[in-house]
């Protein structure tokens, strides 16, 4: 298998078929309760857009970068293996277009982080794609996750954000405002010992997520 089969077979593949995907310019939601699987989620649309060769910024508000990078390695090394696929193919690239950035939510907020997305750009980064991950919406000021949603909107980007959250419906998982800013919305829930994603706006339908994997599946 080459590196176009494996993105064709892109677990991201999907979600893709919920017709819930982003379009540049986009954001997207991910909710779950805490230690369900939201991390893995975001890695695999992060994994997508490398495999892609597009430049990704991780950016974590609960997770040292060692901690990032195991879970990059180890959702890539599951891929690689379900696909029969080398991963010293693709290994060096997929180091070289991601940039991992940790912060602190009581001292770092999203318009802080514009300037820093801002500056990596200017840098010559070319960013496509943006995860974050750990941060607790309910505490972020509308204006702020606004602030993000319109320097995405302006760059062509997507971005992908985790919130923990149990609720299984649009209503229940953030401010009506602020959802506003989101163009999927998907909440990740166990089922009678399975793990699905389900997709709350923007699309509709199911993904299954493997229970040891954590890979998304059909």
């Amino acid at each position: 298998m080459d590196k176009k089969d494996l993105i064709a077979h892109s677990p991201v593949r999907y979600f893709d078929a919920t017709n819930a995907a982003l379009k540049a310019g986009e954001m997207g939601l991910i909710t779950a309760k805490k230690g369900l699987g939201k991390t893995s989620v975001l890695v695999q649309f992060g994994i997508d857009s490398l495999l892609n060769d597009k430049a990704l910024v991780h950016v974590s508000f609960d997770q040292q970068s060692s901690n990032v990078i195991a879970w990059y390695s180890s959702i890539m090394a599951e891929i690689a293996k379900k696909k029969s696929f080398n991963l010293d193919d693709v290994n060096e690239e997929i180091v070289r277009n991601r940039t991992i950035l940790n912060f602190n939510q009581e001292t770092f907020t999203l318009p802080k982080v514009v300037n820093t997305l801002k500056a990596l750009k200017e840098g010559g980064i070319n960013i496509a794609t943006i995860v974050v991950d750990g941060l607790d919406l309910a505490k972020v000021a509308k204006a702020d996750l606004d602030c993000f949603a319109q320097f995405i909107k302006a760059e062509n980007m997507t971005a992908w954000f985790s919130f923990t959250n149990e609720a299984n419906d649009l209503a229940g998982t953030l401010d009506a405002d602020k959802l506003e800013d989101f163009a999927t919305v998907a909440h990740l829930a166990s089922e009678n010992r399975n793990l699905a994603l389900t997709v709350l706006k923007n699309g509709n339908g199911q993904v299954n997520l493997d229970t040891k994997t954590l890979l998304m599946s059909k």
